[in-house]
């Protein structure tokens, strides 16, 4: 007999509901939808019918009766690739309308979700910050990063998955799973993703897989990954339905914002700042039937936050723990996760690439400054 629990969710911040179908494929229902971009709410009004959806946070004077509540709060502020001002920014800052909420409810679980970098960002103030907010409301939480490869999809994306609770153990939900990482591949035998569109600060290069899908770049504009085929068969760019799926998204799930009047290339914003929903449906999981977990003793966390922790009461210790929760055996190879030919990269963006290339002092592996030589030559 299962005595797995079905929960009432409410998604605050939810794009296009990547948290929400994960939460949804292990058994939760959800509530309330919270989302202001026009494009994102096209995609959850097509794809969650009959659920309420409130565009402003700031119009939410309380929430309705749920077990948990989510918030992928807005990263702009936080990620490296970002304006870096900081958990005071003007959108990730928003987050505090999360605490104002949480100050007129009591679910069961509050989960937030956003980039790693704020574990450093001003030495970890946006962490500390959290963590302050949910201990003076008598929450114990738990934090993991963790790398969406894990979960069978060839997309390197790490993100910071906080789990808060007053009265339940989140460490019995996010420290429970560890799995094993495989070895990583000849890189000239397989696919590599890469940024070329980052200047001269870095390729993001990973090897049989994508980089971070993101939402933009730093001026606004589609951020799309480009992949160097094996053999020196040359570059291309994904399709956006093979994005989606990049995301563990159906195909053509944004569509809809497009029908809406979006441009194309939206849906690569709106897909960029999603959360992979394999991600969510873990979790999802293991709040419906948590697990155990093993107290490797307690070290306080110093100054720098570490991969995963937890704490209460204005303590907080560390965990060690991987970004892993599962065995990534049967994750497929990049290429043949792909369904859709790719785009060849243009002979000009190429051009520019391997200029902004020549230019760099730092920030591009070696790995990388290989392929350039082979690209080159192609």
């Amino acid at each position: 007999m299962s005595n797995r629990r079905s929960l009432r969710v409410i998604g605050l911040f939810a794009g296009i509901g990547g948290i929400e179908v994960g939460l949804h494929a292990a058994g939760h229902s959800t509530e309330l939808l919270c989302e202001i971009d026009e494009g994102a709410q096209a995609v959850l009004r097509a794809h969650f019918p009959g659920t309420p959806i409130v565009g402003d946070i700031r119009d939410i004077d309380r929430l309705p009766a749920a077990d948990v509540v989510c918030a992928g709060f807005p990263c702009q502020d936080l990620s490296q690739a970002g304006r870096t001002a900081g958990i005071s920014g003007r959108n990730s800052g928003l987050v505090s309308e999360v605490f104002r909420l949480l100050d007129e409810s009591d679910p069961e679980w509050v989960l937030l979700e956003n980039v790693p970098f704020m574990l450093r960002l001003e030495r970890g103030r946006a962490m500390r910050y959290l963590t302050g907010e949910l201990s003076r409301r008598g929450y114990t939480w738990a934090y993991r990063i963790v790398d969406s490869r894990s979960f069978g999809l060839p997309q390197r994306r790490k993100r910071v998955v906080l789990l808060a609770s007053r009265i339940s153990d989140p460490r019995t939900v996010l420290f429970a799973d560890e799995g094993e990482r495989r070895a990583e591949l000849d890189e000239a035998s397989v696919g590599c993703g890469f940024f070329w569109t980052e200047g001269t600060r870095g390729l993001g290069w990973a090897v049989d897989a994508v980089p971070t899908l993101k939402g933009g770049s730093t001026i606004g504009i589609p951020s799309p990954p480009a992949i160097r085929l094996p053999d020196g068969e040359g570059l291309i760019t994904p399709d956006i339905r093979d994005v989606e799926r990049l995301q563990g998204f159906p195909e053509d799930w944004t569509l809809p914002a497009v029908e809406m009047g979006l441009r194309k290339g939206a849906r690569w914003k709106l897909v960029g700042n999603a959360v992979s929903t394999p991600v969510a449906s873990w979790f999802g999981s293991r709040l419906a039937r948590p697990g155990k977990w093993r107290e490797a003793g307690r070290i306080e966390v110093g100054g720098v936050w570490p991969t995963a922790a937890w704490g209460r009461d204005g303590q907080a210790f560390i965990v060690p723990i991987s970004e892993w929760p599962l065995a990534d055996d049967e994750r497929p190879h990049l290429l043949d996760f792909m369904e859709h030919d790719g785009a060849p990269l243009s002979a000009r963006a190429t051009a520019g690439f391997l200029s902004r290339h020549r230019r760099a002092r730092s920030g591009f592996r070696r790995a990388s400054s290989m392929t350039c030589r082979d690209i080159s030559n192609g």
